[in-house]
């Protein structure tokens, strides 16, 4: 089979290896991938925004499966332009991928169908939202309605964050015509959580949780990111708490964008609160999480292309998703001054011996070369029977590689490790 990836970092990556797996897979390619990725799929310098490009690529390779994994490609319809010319397709159409792109239409949806969130109030206008903040509680939460690569949420811990907060979305477009609308929200308190899951629109299948760390220095604090490292299992995440986000959010998620007559077909993350009141919804994304995945599908002992298929043909139900009782952690490792300026261009040395579990989200190839061309650069991650040991062994990873410029939490995973041990 030939397969095309849409997509160029550390989760296509992770994705690309996993799929890999299959031996049913002749040719595989990742449009536009990067320098890490080329050592495991043809990479083809098409972007995943270029919808048409994407397309002719298809018709003209005679692909027979593809899999949308960005955000960004989704929410543009890339899934149903495939499918249009026969291309199956793991992911969501457009209908259903605004469960992401419209945080105003997701918030609205968990209201219509009683799935726990945090209250909140939406705004068109900065001068309305200003005025809200005068009087709102504080701490606040808020957020740009479209998408913003994972950085358009603030936590405002004083009514001044709060007012610049908005000054900047909506007034400043700061992330673009992602700010024209803006959610603040009511702050919760308690653990975070990420979960993936497996739907095809009738049965859902969650894959193991996680614990991202989206702050970029150490103790949660600086600016937020995309991910600096995560880990899994999540150790709040308790076989109850599963069982009561399966009844109260996932199954309830799932039969709500069907009654809206967007049938979800996919991996649906969802970003949960453990809060004092139960499980809450944070956020929804329509796609695999960055860097969640280089954690969750080390774990995954099924076959992965195999499960994307069954999601495609709704026969998940009997499709086994198995996944190691082990542990999994992710040190990203980053250009020094992201998430705001930051240098590249910097030569990557990977030892061989780790080379199957790093995991390259920004670098490209020059002159055989391996040299830095993003905020995050490599996903570094160790499977081990503890979590203790996968902390240790990711970080023994991260100091055999050479790259000048980088930089990296030094915490990832000690607050999990902290929640084992109480337990």
């Amino acid at each position: 089979m030939k397969v095309l990836v849409v997509g160029g970092g550390g989760r296509e990556h992770a994705i690309i290896k996993k799929i890999k797996e299959n031996k049913n897979i002749t040719e595989l390619y990742a449009l536009p991938g990067n320098g890490g990725i080329e050592a495991d799929a043809k990479c083809v310098s098409i972007g995943a925004k270029d919808i048409n490009g994407i397309v002719n690529f298809a018709k003209e390779n005679k692909i027979d499966y593809a899999v949308v994994a960005p955000d960004d490609p989704l929410v543009l319809g890339c899934v149903d332009a495939l499918e249009e010319i026969g291309v199956p397709c793991f992911g969501p159409n457009k209908k259903a991928a605004i469960i992401e792109g419209s945080k105003v239409f997701s918030k609205n949806l968990m209201k219509k169908y009683g799935i726990p969130t945090a209250e909140y109030e939406v705004f068109n206008s900065a001068e309305v939202a200003l005025e809200y903040l005068k009087t709102a509680p504080i701490p606040t939460v808020i957020k740009a309605d479209g998408l913003a690569l994972g950085k358009g949420v603030v936590i405002a811990m004083t009514r001044e964050e709060a007012y610049d907060a908005v000054r900047s979305i909506m007034g400043d477009k700061k992330f673009g015509d992602s700010g024209n609308n803006i959610v603040i929200e009511e702050f919760l308190t308690g653990p975070e959580v990420s979960v993936l899951a497996f739907t095809d629109g009738k049965c859902v299948k969650p894959m193991v949780s996680s614990m991202d760390h989206k702050r970029a220095l150490d103790f949660d604090k600086g600016l937020n990111t995309g991910g600096m490292g995560t880990v899994a299992p999540n150790p709040y995440y308790t076989n109850d708490i599963a069982d009561e986000c399966m009844k109260t959010i996932f199954l309830p998620t799932v039969n709500a964008m069907n009654a809206e007559g967007r049938e979800f077909k996919g991996c649906l993350y969802f970003g949960l609160m453990l809060t004092p009141n139960g499980p809450k919804v944070i956020e929804y994304n329509c796609r695999f999480g960055d860097p969640e995945t280089q954690v969750v599908l080390p774990l995954l002992e099924s076959d992965l292309f195999e499960i994307m298929k069954s999601v495609t043909n709704q026969t998940l139900e009997n499709c086994d998703v198995k996944f190691a009782d082990k542990n999994a952690c992710c040190v990203i490792m980053a250009s020094k001054g992201y998430p705001e300026k930051y240098e590249n261009g910097f030569e990557i040395v990977i030892p061989e011996e780790i080379n199957d579990t790093v995991y390259v989200a920004g670098a490209k190839k020059a002159d055989g070369k391996l040299l830095s061309a993003g905020g995050r650069v490599l996903g570094v991650t160790d499977v081990n029977n503890t979590l203790e040991k996968a902390i240790e062994g990711a970080y023994a990873k991260v100091k055999k590689i050479k790259f000048d410029n980088a930089f990296y939490r030094s915490d990832i995973g000690q607050k999990a490790l902290k929640a084992t041990e109480a337990k």
